[in-house]
């Protein structure tokens, strides 16, 4: 029998008193997918991060092709041909695609050489795995979509032979999951060893030969995919049967709370983003934005919650205008009763550096409750937080914890409960569950299930075709910054699709019948 591709035995893993990794054992096949799952704070990440050499194991051994070795740095990890593609990308932004992808690996004294052979490399890649990017372009200039491809043509670039990816579906539509899926078997075929981690287990169900749960830590079962069902992955995961669909009574949409008027709005560049879009949402009801990342999706709710100047329209809260061409101000939006919950929690909902108490009131901190004459109410402060741990199951339950250091999915969920516990009269939701397990988007569905019951005007932005389907009442497409069609939950997969590639009205209808 060939050697394992990698094999990690007895890896323990602390910090502080967080047992991150206990006592795992895991074998991959060579050639093979292999899917590795668990609910936000399991330790999958840690586990990678490990094997990657950004963390160094308190205990236990790993072997790459049957030989034990040591890790200690990523430099370490791709000399063993060992590359990862983070869920949280690790570009430099000011730099462009060309200079990420050679930084660390220029691979010549004369550097103009360096340069030539590099774009040469990198565009045999981009025509060989359809990952066609434009090398020059800066990175924070690129829409999160296509500045996943950079970090997939970064490990590629290196030479890979086992590609760890974690989450990297997490800011793709399904035709882009599914595109990356292709990619991953043509890897797959040439010989190259796949360790896939993600939240999504129809993620795992389609791509992966075997598939490892892990639960608080520790490996709790490996399975080969073939002989297992997201059922039971699920109830693996949480340690629970978990309910795998959204369940919700009928809409009772009331006055109008949200209205948006021939709004447009356009980047940095001048580029228009959002061209001349008209909506509204109603007290009691959920509209979903669907759509292809980098249409607009992320520029509109930014003008709507006053973080950037549109050029022309208008945005009512309640009735009255918000002054979305220039006087728009996030603090006095939220006195009116609108809530945001930003696309990308690092960038825009949260300090990293600052304790999750501290980030639990962001935005709030005037608020009579969090002070205590000119000064702050620490006690307050923390007791709230404390308070909306454990509604939240916010892991681990550490208020005065640095928010760093808590996974991604929790995270979501400290952004989340800052602002739904506010109890406001719009509620604007980007990518609620991206980077989330299983087990909390049931919660998070539900709660934004309880909003919307309670009366409360929910705007919803997901690049999760599944989720716009199963939580909206109405569903508008967007395609190159235009509303390109209206549509009910009922709206097939395959006609969401095609407005989302910019067919048309009954076109897209027809075309997907």
């Amino acid at each position: 029998m060939a050697p394992y591709a990698i094999e990690l035995i007895g890896i323990d893993k602390s910090f502080g008193p967080v047992h991150a990794n206990r006592d795992i054992n895991l074998a991959v096949q060579k050639g093979t997918i292999h899917g590795i799952i668990g609910e936000n704070g399991a330790g999958k990440s840690t586990l990678m991060s490990i094997l990657y050499g950004f963390y160094q194991a308190d205990a236990g051994t790993i072997k790459v092709d049957g030989k034990p070795v040591t890790i200690n740095t990523p430099n370490d990890a791709i000399a063993k041909g060992i590359g990862m593609v983070h869920q949280h990308f690790m570009l430099v932004e000011n730099f462009t695609v060309l200079e990420n992808v050679m930084l660390g690996a220029e691979g010549a004294q004369l550097l103009n050489g360096s340069i030539a052979s590099a774009r040469a490399e990198l565009k045999r890649l981009e025509e060989e795995y359809a990952l066609e990017v434009d090398t020059s372009a800066i990175i924070e200039e690129l829409p999160v979509g296509l500045q996943q491809r950079v970090e997939i043509l970064k490990a590629l670039y290196r030479g890979a032979e086992i590609l760890i990816l974690d989450e990297p579906t997490g800011v793709l539509t399904p035709a882009e999951a599914d595109h990356l899926f292709r990619i991953l078997e043509q890897l797959k075929d040439q010989g190259k060893t796949i360790i896939l981690i993600t939240h999504k287990l129809r993620e795992i169900m389609a791509v992966t030969d075997n598939v490892s749960v892990m639960r608080q830590g520790e490996m709790v079962a490996t399975r080969k995919t073939a002989e297992t069902s997201v059922e039971e992955l699920a109830e693996l995961m949480v340690g629970r049967r978990v309910l795998l669909r959204v369940e919700k009574g009928e809409a009772k949409p009331g006055d109008v709370k949200l209205k948006v008027e021939n709004l447009t709005v356009k980047d940095s560049r001048g580029v228009t983003m959002v061209d001349d879009v008209s909506f509204e949402v109603r007290a009691g009801e959920i509209v979903g934005i669907a759509g292809v990342a980098g249409n607009g999706q992320s520029q509109m709710i930014e003008a709507i919650a006053g973080i950037r100047r549109a050029e022309t329209g208008r945005v009512l809260l309640d009735g009255e205008p918000i002054g979305v061409t220039g006087e728009a101000d996030p603090f006095m939006l939220r006195k009116r009763g609108m809530a945001h919950v930003p696309e990308d929690r690092h960038h825009m909902g949260l300090v990293l550096q600052f304790e999750e108490n501290e980030n639990a009131i962001l935005g709030y901190h005037g608020d009579a409750e969090y002070v205590n004459g000119p000064m702050l109410n620490i006690e307050g402060i923390r007791s709230d937080a404390r308070d909306k741990i454990e509604k939240y199951d916010i892991r681990p339950p550490n208020c005065r914890l640095k928010t760093a250091n808590f996974s991604g999915g929790n995270q979501q969920k400290i952004v989340l409960a800052r602002e739904m516990e506010q109890d406001p009269t719009v509620l604007i939701v980007g990518q609620p569950t991206r980077g989330v397990d299983v087990g909390a988007i049931e919660f998070i569905h539900k709660r934004i299930i309880e909003m919307r019951d309670a009366g409360k005007a929910v705007l919803l932005v997901s690049v999760e075709l599944d989720e716009i389907r199963s939580m909206s009442d109405r569903i508008l497409v967007m395609f190159a910054g235009r509303v390109v069609g209206e549509r009910g939950p009922d709206a097939t997969e395959g006609e969401l699709g095609l407005l989302m590639a910019g067919v048309e009205g009954e076109t897209a209808k027809e075309a997907a019948e």
